[in-house]
Order: structure tokens, then sequence, then C-alpha cells
């Protein structure tokens, strides 16, 4: 008999808000993040427009110390933890933590580190570059940290499945806590790769938008005018708990995740697989796992990056997989507001997906204004709707053929 998982706590940094109830709110109001970069001079790049994380204070959440030795990835990811954990009401103090595990993923680590001490080995020589610069670099190290910030024991580790590398995090959670390998996890993503040389390497594929006139009209997923994504940054983290303790202890419960699907798509190193095939398998995986029927799933917070390939082809998916239901669904890309946080991704569109059934709102995906003959669902076009929500399912899929996909539900006692 496997073990029921639900939500005990939320925790968000995002470019439209730094903490859960602000970006909800944002995605509610159809509000964008996207303006243009400040981390650094973009005057010689293509793209010059992303969604920042700002006036956030890290020594409010971290030690001053702590924050001169840590990447941008980890402070992110620690913050979000911090809040999801003080959400939770868990008073670690009482825990068995050997039974608390921590698996948050990330795209491409720490590369705010990365880049400023290669800078340094090349001005200054070898003697120059930190001693911290591995331990700040390597990707595992946001899940290493949080896991020593609170003195979890359980499971630790990082997923890196590029841009679902949080979804495959809270995927990964949510089997362990359900066959009974531990109790509690804290679960998603974090991300930070604002920097010049990933900016460099994204424009050189052309994969980003270059309407820097408009950010906030920059990122339109399933619109015909769509060009590229847009870089967003931030953390999504969750408490994955198993139902009895919660319930013993009185947590609240924003829901019940339900199901989990993955596969890979064998087919390139970049591009979706012709009519989403890889996707389609993940969902019905994710259905079949939960026990849920395509008619039941009253919203998909959609992968929709923006780009040409990704929204043809997870729409091709999406139909493919519901039939007549995929008509009736709500959808959106809450990257419309947020831009794409990578490996983070996947963490803030599962608290998106979780306040949609707790509030009944669908957050919208804005700029959109052209259909597109291609993309021919429903994407709560520019403004929320109103109406309840009792399943909901979240799709991540990156570069290298990863895909994902997630399913919460309502817990009604």
């Amino acid at each position: 008999m496997y073990r029921r998982v639900v939500v005990t706590g939320v925790g968000v940094t995002s470019p439209v808000g730094n903490d859960a109830e602000s970006f909800w709110e944002a995605l509610c109001a159809g509000r964008s993040g996207i303006d243009a970069v400040t981390a650094f001079d973009v005057s010689d790049f293509p793209t010059k427009i992303a969604g920042e994380v700002r006036d956030l204070d890290f020594t409010r959440y971290v030690d001053p110390k702590d924050v001169r030795r840590s990447d941008r990835a980890i402070l992110l990811g620690l913050v979000a933890a911090r809040m999801a954990l003080e959400d939770s009401g868990l008073n670690l103090a009482s825990e068995n933590l050997e039974r608390i595990g921590v698996i948050v993923g990330s795209g491409v680590g720490g590369l705010h580190t990365m880049e400023a001490e290669h800078i340094k080995l090349l001005d200054r020589g070898p003697g120059r570059v930190s001693p911290f610069l591995i331990p700040m670099m390597i990707t595992d190290m946001p899940a290493g940290c949080i896991s020593m910030a609170h003195g979890l024991k359980g499971p630790n580790y990082s997923v890196v499945s590029a841009c679902a590398s949080a979804s495959h995090s809270l995927g990964d959670a949510f089997m362990m806590i359900r066959c009974g390998m531990m109790d509690a996890a804290v679960a998603g993503g974090t991300e930070a790769a604002i920097t010049p040389l990933s900016f460099a390497g994204f424009c050189s594929m052309k994969a980003m938008s270059t309407r820097n006139d408009t950010p906030r009209r920059a990122s339109s997923p399933f619109d015909a005018k769509r060009d590229g994504f847009v870089m967003g940054e931030g953390s999504g983290v969750v408490i994955l708990e198993e139902l009895s303790r919660a319930l013993a202890r009185g947590a609240k419960i924003y829901g019940e995740m339900l199901g989990y699907g993955a596969t890979g798509d064998a087919f390139h190193l970049t591009h979706p697989a012709p009519d989403g095939e890889g996707a389609q398998g993940a969902m019905r995986m994710a259905l079949a796992s939960a026990g849920v029927a395509v008619g039941d799933i009253d919203y998909i917070n959609a992968h929709g990056t923006s780009t040409p390939l990704n929204d043809k082809y997870e729409s091709i998916a999406i139909e493919r997989v519901f039939g007549e239901a995929a008509k009736r669904v709500n959808i959106s890309s809450t990257k419309s507001m947020t831009g794409h946080l990578l490996g983070a991704s996947g963490g803030v569109e599962f608290v998106a997906s979780l306040f949609a059934i707790r509030d009944g709102i669908i957050p919208p995906t804005i700029n959109y204004e052209d259909p597109d003959p291609e993309c021919a669902l429903n994407y709560t076009p520019n403004a929320a709707v109103k109406r309840p929500v009792r399943y909901a399912m979240s799709n991540t899929f990156g570069f290298g053929g990863h895909n994902a996909s997630v399913i919460v539900g309502k817990y009604d006692g």
C-alpha cells in the first residue's frame, strides 16, 4: 500500500514576488516581472531583458558570512527553503531529522561564481581563485546547504535535468515518501543563470526573445508572434509530507501530490520530439500513477516557453493525451509573467498549481494577442479566470529530451 503525500509548506523567490503570496498575487493580476537586465552590461548582447529577482536582502535569511561564501543559486534556494519550512510549522527540534530529506534541483548551478572566478584566473593567476569556488559552483550544493542549514539528514541530493530539474526533484521526493524511504522532504528547484556567459550561449542559439523595447510583452507563449524565451531566476521549494504525520501534528495542507511521470525524447539536443511524443508519455504516466482521468484535470500549468517548437508540440501533446477534454481544460503559461526560470521553473509552477486549487483561480497567459493556428487550445488569455480546480497538472520539459509531469489535487479529508 502506497503512502499518501501532501504539501504542507511553500516558499518562492521570483521576478514577480519574493514570497509565495506576493508571487501568486502578481500572477493573478497578470503582472510581468520582465525588464532590462541590471546584473551586467548587456550592450553587446542581442537580448537585453530578463526576469531578475530584485529587492531581496539575503542577510534577512542567511548569515552574512555565508552570503559572501555562497553562489546566488544557493542563496535563492536557501531563502525559499527557509520560507517553506517556516510555513509548514515543522518543529525540527522535535523531529527525527534522519527521516526528512532534501531534494532540490538546478539546471546549471553556480554560474555566477564560475564566471567570476574564471576571470580572476585569467587576469590574476591561479593563486587568486577562491578556495570556495568548487563548493559554491557545483550543482548539488543548494540541496547540501539547505540540509546543513536545518540539520536534515535524510536523502539529500540534486536532480540535474535542465528545465525539468525541479519537477524531477519533486517527483523523486514524492516517490521516496510514498514508498517509505523518508517521511518528509524539502523539494523543488533553484536557478540563477542571468550571467554574461549564459546569455551569450542562449543568444548564439537564437533561443531568447529580442523584443527589448517592450520587455513586459516579450514572453508570449502560444502566440503567433512569439520569438523565444525570456530568462528568469528564482526558486520554488515545498515541503512534502506523509499524510498521517501531517494530520497528527495539525498541519495546514495545500494539496495532495497524486501523480508523477517522467520520460525521455531520445531525439535531439534541444528540439522537442515531433508531436511532443515524450511529453505525451510523461502526461500519460502521471495520470496513470495518480489514478485520475483526463476529464478530471481542471488546469494545466504548461511548460509554455514562448519558443516556436515547444509551444506547438506541447499543444499537440495535450490534444493527443486529453482528446475532447483538451478543449475544456484551462491551460496557462505563467512564464509569460516570470520568464523561464530554467531548472527552478517546475518548483514555482508547482506552487502556482497548488494555489490555483486553493483559491479556484486560473492564472492567465499574458501577451496572448495573435492566436497561432497550430496552438488551438484554451490558454486562459490575458486575464485570470475563476473556476473550481480539483486537479491540476504541471508540465516541464528540458534540453536533452527530459520530460516531467506532476499532478496535484485538492485535499478534502
